[in-house]
Formats: C-alpha cells, sequence, structure tokens
C-alpha cells in the first residue's frame, strides 16, 4: 500500500497525534477513539515508538538507553526501525481490513526531533521513512501546541525527576522541537495545529472538528 492508495481508501483512515512533551497527545488519542466507537467506527489505537512487540523493544532502548545514550544518527535508525514494523504488522494490516489507525505520534515526530532539533536534517529522516515504511502517511496529522510554561508545569505533574531520556533533554532542545513542528506544518495542508493550552475537554472538542470532515467520505 503507498501513500496516496492508503490516504484515499474507501474505509480506512490514519491520524497521527503530534507535537511535543506534555501537550496531551496520549489523552487525545485515547478520547478520539473512544469518540469513535460512539459512531460505531473500530478504531485502532497505537503509538510509537512501539504498537508492535519488537517496536515496543526498541522504545526501551530509546527511553532507556545504555552508558551515555544514543548519538542523532543511531536515535533516528532506531525510530525508523521501530516505525518500519509498527507500520508493517500493526498500521498497514488495520488499515487493509478498514479500520482507522490513531497513532500517539508518527513521522513527523522524528523530522522535529531528530532532524531539525537534532540537526540531522529534515531530508535524511524522510529517507528513512521512505526505506523502513515506504513513505507512509497519516490522512490527518493534528499538532497539539501549548506554551513552554503549560507544558512545564504538566510534566512536573505527570513526571516529577523521572523524565525518560529525551523528555528530560533541555529547554532549548524541547523549544527548538516546538519550532520544528511549527515549521514543518507551514504549507502541509494534511497537518492542522491545535491550540492545546485550554482544558482536555476543550482540546477534545478541537479535534473532533478537524475529524468530522473524514466521517462518512468515501474519495
Amino acid at each position: 500500500m503507498n501513500e496516496t492508495s492508503t490516504r484515499h481508501s474507501l474505509k480506512a483512515r490514519f491520524i497521527a497525534l503530534e507535537g511535543g512533551e506534555g501537550v496531551g497527545k496520549s489523552t487525545q488519542a485515547k478520547r478520539l477513539v473512544a469518540a469513535l466507537a460512539e459512531r460505531g467506527i473500530e478504531a485502532v489505537l497505537t503509538r510509537e515508538p512501539g504498537g508492535t512487540s519488537g517496536a515496543e523493544m526498541i522504545r526501551k532502548l530509546l527511553l532507556e538507553p545504555p552508558g551515555t545514550g544514543w548519538g542523532v544518527q543511531a536515535e533516528a535508525l532506531l525510530f525508523a526501525a521501530a516505525r518500519s514494523d509498527h507500520v508493517a504488522k500493526a498500521i498497514k494490516p488495520a488499515l487493509m481490513a478498514g479500520k482507522w489507525v490513531v497513532c500517539d505520534r508518527f513521522v513527523l515526530s522524528s523530522r522535529a526531533y531528530q532532524g531539525l532539533a537534532g540537526g540531522l536534517g529534515d531530508e535524511e529522516v524522510r529517507t528513512l521513512h521512505r526505506i523502513g515504511s515506504g513513505g507512509l502517511a497519516p490522512c490527518r496529522t493534528i499538532l497539539l501546541e501549548a506554551p513552554g510554561d503549560d507544558v512545564a508545569e504538566r510534566l512536573r505533574m505527570r513526571d516529577g525527576d523521572e523524565a525518560d531520556a529525551i523528555g528530560g533533554r533541555n529547554a532549548k532542545y524541547h523549544a527548538d522541537v516546538a519550532r520544528g513542528f511549527a515549521g514543518l506544518a507551514q504549507g502541509d495542508d494534511s497537518i492542522v495545529q491545535i491550540d492545546a493550552s485550554g482544558s482536555a475537554d476543550d482540546v477534545h472538542a478541537a479535534v473532533m472538528r478537524q475529524v468530522e470532515p473524514l466521517l462518512g467520505v468515501e474519495t
């Protein structure tokens, strides 16, 4: 299945929730799947890195790295390997079965984190994605954004002093990630930006406004 056939299949829809640390991606992904179920739509909830047994093993390597951790090249390769397994064994089979897929992070995260904030380069990350996952693209990417102070407070409440290897990086890195996401959203009509600084209910309502056009549409 190539990018075009996936994006325009009759029943399947692939939605990715994206954004920096602490913006509420996991919460909104779960709420979206529940809202779809209420409408009689079967949706698979998954995440990156992860979603398959192999990818979950790589997730542990990425978030709890050995020794001094990975360089950006090795990190990008590990993310690409996890995504390749995830796409082949979970995402594509679900889409081929006509199910929706809601994913907590996808390739836009690799482009923002390793490609831009990490300095590897956007084209390099996109090349890895073409090699590993056939360039698979969501039909809609929902980019959640919130001010740095709001995010810092949410992370303190969520993680305390137990941030993972990527979430625990310095403020400059995460600011670069946020700028990277915002820049990548410009000129890409498959990416919609949503202010995630409000309540979970308000953000969910905004997410659903972006998903509603996909309901019952056959193209």
